[in-house]
């Protein structure tokens, strides 16, 4: 197999689709060379069934505003593949989403979450709505108009949604009451749930923490803390929120947030304190950060990403593709050792590439990011004994998954130079278990 085949196929297949492109370019070419020594691979026609979707729902979503009119958005669900789980995946809704975005973050979910181990596929839905602006009533009844064109296709051993930019607890909340009254049921068919009705302890915080779990485990193989580490931080959502309040808990300085006005730069560092404002600026009143800046009189760029500015460490946390070549070459000018990634696929290739170029440590999302999804999984854990584990536990479990990932990159991604690979390591490490998990079920 030549990873330069699967890649025009599907782009002569799925045209117009440059995020979908850009996944699976990435993925076909760190596993080239392991997937050869597997003839049975190739005569199963194994990649090119992995690579595609199995299902994808598409439906129209239609809504009342509070001024009684009637809006229209697209909706979509994309079940990639659930060779070792029912299918697993975040709900997104931002005004960006498409099914090329959507097909890409189901084809990293599924590696992601195999990643994990534990039993779960990969899927990922959403919608062209955007929830910035719009009431509370607003946003129930899109949640609940968006069920109803999904709801028959997932469920506790079909296919678990959760959170995703765009969707919190809030939006969760109304998408399993709906589910709930049109299914009859209650189970654990959405993860990310209000502590009440069946939410974990550690869920919020899961992906940020479970970040900051990844970037220790690699600083330790150059013996390196984070204690006084100047971290950028991009993103002000729940992700960058609760990586900042780990960073500090463990003695690293964030000095940046952003969102998609700007960012600010707070050189005294973003202390526990003000890490509080930003919680309740971002969660209560929907805010902007640049209100950080008129509050503590700190640097406030508006249009820009915070990737000039001198650190020692920055944790892309925002979107898909915020780190350009420039970007990173600014990052490697300022000094930065280590890149970890809490949102999915923040760098371009052309960003990888300058980052393993210079032999910095770099964490892919799938690997880096996969808290969230861990105690996603572990929360469906919960619902199904119908019982709660307390916030220890589940951190405890946190860590451990997050150590087992990082143990399974060094294995798969260590080079001969010694240099480790979290690239290649991750995508074989997670390719591997999907692949011998389908060898194993035959056909389909």
């Amino acid at each position: 197999m030549k990873s330069s085949n699967i890649i025009d196929l599907i782009k002569r297949r799925f045209p117009n689709e440059p995020e979908y492109h850009q996944a699976v370019q990435e993925v076909v070419e760190s596993i080239e060379d392991v997937y050869n020594e597997h003839p049975e691979f190739e005569k199963a026609n194994l990649l090119e069934r992995l690579v595609i979707p199995d299902k994808i729902h598409s439906f129209r979503v239609t809504w009342m505003d509070d001024n009684g009119n009637v809006q229209t958005n697209m909706g979509y669900r994309v079940q990639h593949n659930n060779a070792i789980g029912p299918y697993k995946g975040g709900v997104r809704f931002h005004a960006s989403v498409n099914l090329s975005i959507l097909k890409f973050l189901a084809f990293e979910q599924t590696f992601k979450n195999a990643l994990t181990t534990l039993p779960m596929g990969g899927a990922k839905g959403g919608a062209d709505f955007s929830p910035r602006g719009k009431s509370d009533a607003e946003i129930m009844r899109f949640c609940q108009a968006f069920v109803e064109g999904v709801w028959k296709v997932i469920g506790p051993d079909t296919d678990v949604p959760a959170g995703d930019i765009g969707v919190g607890g809030r939006e969760v909340g109304y998408m399993f009451g709906k589910y709930k009254k049109l299914a009859g049921e209650f189970t654990g068919t959405f993860t990310g749930k209000g502590r009440e009705f069946g939410g974990s302890l550690i869920r919020p915080e899961a992906t940020g923490y479970g970040n900051v779990y990844f970037l220790q485990q690699m600083l330790a193989t150059k013996n390196i803390t984070l204690a006084g580490k100047r971290c950028l931080v991009s993103g002000s959502g729940n992700v960058a929120q609760y990586t900042c309040e780990k960073l500090i808990e463990l003695g690293a300085i964030p000095v940046t947030l952003s969102d998609s006005d700007g960012y600010i730069y707070d050189p005294d560092g973003i202390t526990a304190e003000k890490l509080q404002f930003v919680m309740e600026l971002k969660n209560l009143y929907r805010g902007r950060i640049r209100e950080y800046a008129e509050e503590f009189g700190c640097k406030y760029v508006p249009g820009e990403r915070p990737w000039s500015e001198k650190a020692d460490i920055a944790l892309p946390s925002a979107t898909q593709n915020e780190i350009s070549g420039d970007d990173a070459r600014r990052l490697m000018q300022n000094g930065i050792i280590a890149v970890s990634e809490g949102a999915n696929m923040p760098s371009t290739p052309e960003a990888i590439e300058i980052f393993q170029q210079h032999k910095i440590l770099y964490a892919p999302g799938k690997a880096a990011n996969a808290g969230g999804v861990s105690v996603s999984g572990l929360e469906m854990t919960q619902n199904s004994e119908r019982y709660s584990w307390t916030a220890e536990q589940v951190d405890e479990k946190l860590k451990w998954i997050m150590s087992n990932i990082h143990e399974n990159c060094v294995k798969y991604g260590t080079e001969s130079d010694g240099y480790v690979n979290y690239v290649k390591g991750a995508n074989i490490a997670g390719f591997m278990k999907v692949a011998k998990a389908m060898m194993s079920q035959g056909i389909l």
